[in-house]
């Protein structure tokens, strides 16, 4: 059981980057973390996810290249660095803890941040 709060989202252009911030309230011991958002008209969908030491990530293939997932368990603090934005990638984006020290589905997060509005125009 975990607050997080999520940060970092806003207006860019095509090809712009963004870095979200998602703080706990507590050191999240041996909860992987991840990112899902949700686009206009679609389902909220997987976007990345890191394990509980950071040596493990997984991305959905629309992001991978693009987009960096990592933590800082001394602050609390998961992060996903986000380059080359595209038109598809606006969305709110969710920061969630896992049950577990690797968690892929949204299933397996059970707790939630409240989202943060990322926007890509053209």
């Amino acid at each position: 059981q975990v607050q997080l709060v999520e940060s970092g989202g806003g207006l860019v252009q095509t090809g712009g980057s963004l870095r979200l911030s998602c703080a706990a309230s507590g050191r999240t011991f041996g909860q992987a973390m991840g990112w899902f958002r949700l686009a206009p008209g679609k389902e909220r969908i997987f976007v990345a996810a890191i394990s509980w030491s950071g040596s493990t990530t997984y991305y959905t293939d629309s992001v991978k290249g693009r987009f960096t997932i990592s933590r800082d368990n001394a602050k609390n603090t998961v992060y996903l660095q986000m380059n080359n934005l595209q038109s598809e990638d606006t969305a709110v984006y969710y920061c969630a803890a896992g049950d577990t020290t690797w968690a892929l589905r949204q299933g397996d997060f059970g707790s939630w941040g409240q989202g943060t509005q990322v926007t890509v125009s053209s």
